[in-house]
């Protein structure tokens, strides 16, 4: 049976990124929802909570979108290290 999730049990790659990128730049969960929003991502801060946490899928359009706020490439949201 396929398994959609990250070995650890997440729902998502980019979560763990998002969380340490919102961080360096000092911003809560709410402004970075609101930073998605003046670009046309209709999201929440609670979505944004549950991306970081793991607990919500991110669709190619969301990923473009926080690339963009971030000024980081796809890639690098995929990349953990």
């Amino acid at each position: 049976m396929f398994n959609n999730r990250t070995p650890d049990g997440r729902n998502n790659i980019c979560g763990v990124k998002v969380a340490k990128l919102r961080k360096n730049l000092k911003i809560s969960q709410r402004q970075l929802a609101d930073n998605l929003q003046v670009i046309n991502l209709d999201i929440d801060k609670n979505a944004v909570q549950r991306i970081e946490s793991g607990q919500r899928f991110v669709t190619d359009i969301e990923l473009i979108s926080l690339a963009k706020v971030f000024d980081v490439t796809i890639e690098e949201l995929l990349n953990n290290d």
